[in-house]
């Protein structure tokens, strides 16, 4: 009897582990899946988003580890640099957790690739002897500046991709808050409206939305946003949308003036841009569209003229 007691008190205590075991990794699992989506939400479609199946999943994760541990050696070990490193990735979208590991790996691999090829091309035989070391250097130096130049241009690409979207972004959100809708709601709305047209301005929104649902003030969420795109326009609506809130002043009204100035500010850049297309059309008139227009109407004056010389002559 007392053996059938103890046996039943073993099963029972290790069906209680075994069940607590699961309710954990079940909540781990739910865990991980909310943070997968929250870095989905705020790296649409980049590295850091939804892992790619199969041998390429594999081989993209292996990649990164390589990166990130091969980084973590080689990358400066001041703040400052570091700091404008991680705002230069924020920028560009890249949010993961090792992303400047990831980074200054892919900068390190590329030089030493470049430095490979170099060496290879310098000593060919095709590179004379005193362009050898140039060579190799050159190859190098390129190769290690390509990831920063990269990035710079995925920072100015999907700053333009906000800075044109944003106007638009506007006019919806006046519209929202006059309706009758709270901020935080509209900024919602407009969010799920621009999903499809604008979807980095878009992605942006949702994570401010996020960040005011999980509990931030919104203060701290629209300071956040600035930081994240680092635009001058955005951070400029940020500022008042904080002052605002601070002095309780009509948010619609705000919203109506700074969506009519950035109209405006829309209408004077394509009236820049009208300005400049003359003197950019130049020297495409020049070098290209002037010699045909000469050929094509001196072209039969200059044979008829040969002609009647060469008859001349015989």
């Amino acid at each position: 009897m007392e053996m059938l007691f103890i046996s039943l008190l073993v099963a029972a205590s290790v069906g209680f582990a075994a069940y607590a075991v699961t309710i954990l990794r079940e909540e781990r699992r739910q865990r991980r899946e909310m943070a997968d989506r929250a870095m989905a939400v705020a790296n649409p479609g980049g590295p850091g988003g939804a892992a790619r199946p199969g041998v390429l999943g594999w081989l993209l994760g292996l990649a990164r580890g390589t990166a990130a541990r091969f980084g973590e050696s080689v990358k400066p070990r001041e703040a400052k640099e570091l700091t404008k490193t991680r705002t230069q990735l924020v920028h560009a979208g890249f949010r993961q957790p090792g992303a400047v590991e990831i980074y200054w790996g892919l900068k390190a691999g590329a030089a030493l690739v470049g430095l490979t090829l170099g060496a290879l091309a310098a000593f060919s035989g095709r590179v004379p002897t005193q362009y050898k070391m140039f060579v190799v250097l050159a190859c190098a130096a390129g190769a290690f500046y390509l990831p920063g130049m990269l990035l710079d241009m995925r920072v100015k690409k999907r700053q333009k991709a906000i800075q044109h979207g944003l106007p638009d972004a506007l006019d919806l959100l006046v519209v929202c808050v006059e309706a009758g809708m709270g901020l935080d709601a509209a900024i919602y709305r407009v969010c799920m409206e621009l999903a499809h047209k604008e979807p980095i301005l878009s992605s942006e929104l949702r994570l401010l939305t996020l960040e005011l649902r999980a509990g931030k003030s919104r203060r701290e969420a629209l300071k956040n946003l600035s930081t994240r795109v680092g635009l001058e326009d955005l951070g400029s609506l940020v500022a008042m949308l904080i002052q605002t809130d601070m002095f309780g002043t009509s948010i619609a009204q705000t919203l109506r003036v700074y969506a009519d100035s950035m109209r405006t500010k829309r209408f004077q850049l394509a009236e820049e841009l009208a300005a400049k297309l003359p003197v950019k059309l130049l020297f495409p008139l020049i070098f290209f569209i002037f010699p045909t227009l000469l050929i094509v109407i001196l072209g039969p004056a200059g044979i008829s003229l040969m002609k009647m010389f060469g008859g001349l002559n015989k």
